[in-house]
């Protein structure tokens, strides 16, 4: 490295030379983490996938909202009242699972329930993602 002399032709002093140094310390700090961030694949991954994530998620929204824009009003009110009875058919059932199911059975399910909550907007994103499939298949069909 060199040492730029001031204007008038003197040596850099010792306090010159101790902020170069620091500057120089600062630069080199941030060159590796600069570096160390390019070097963590871990960490790319999960940025990559949240991206994706929310595309997917935000492309499922608009098809979901276009598929619902296009279904007549008498279809949206049958499948209102079929959400209605599964909704009370699985409230009965999981009633009957829990009066008769062993305790290990039920901690597993318990489990399995909170899994499922923690990733929510997945499973939503997955199920309009279906439904719109079959709304399409179902359509192509028709025609």
């Amino acid at each position: 490295m060199t040492v730029n002399p001031q204007d008038n032709g003197s040596t850099p002093t010792p306090e010159e030379l101790r902020e170069q140094v620091e500057g120089t310390r600062e630069k080199l700090g941030q060159t590796v983490e600069a570096l160390a961030a390019k070097a963590d694949v871990k960490a790319q991954a999960q940025e990559k996938a949240a991206q994706v994530r929310s595309q997917v998620q935000d492309k499922a929204a608009q098809a979901l909202h276009l598929a619902q824009d296009k279904t007549p009003e008498p279809v949206r009110e049958k499948a209102a009242q079929a959400k209605e009875q599964i909704a009370q058919a699985a409230a009965a059932v999981a009633d009957k699972f829990q009066e008769k199911a062993p305790d290990p059975v039920l901690e597993k399910a318990y489990q399995a329930a909170e899994s499922t909550r923690g990733n929510r907007g997945l499973l939503i994103t997955g199920v309009a993602a279906l439904a719109v499939f079959v709304l399409v298949r179902r359509r192509r069909r028709g025609r």
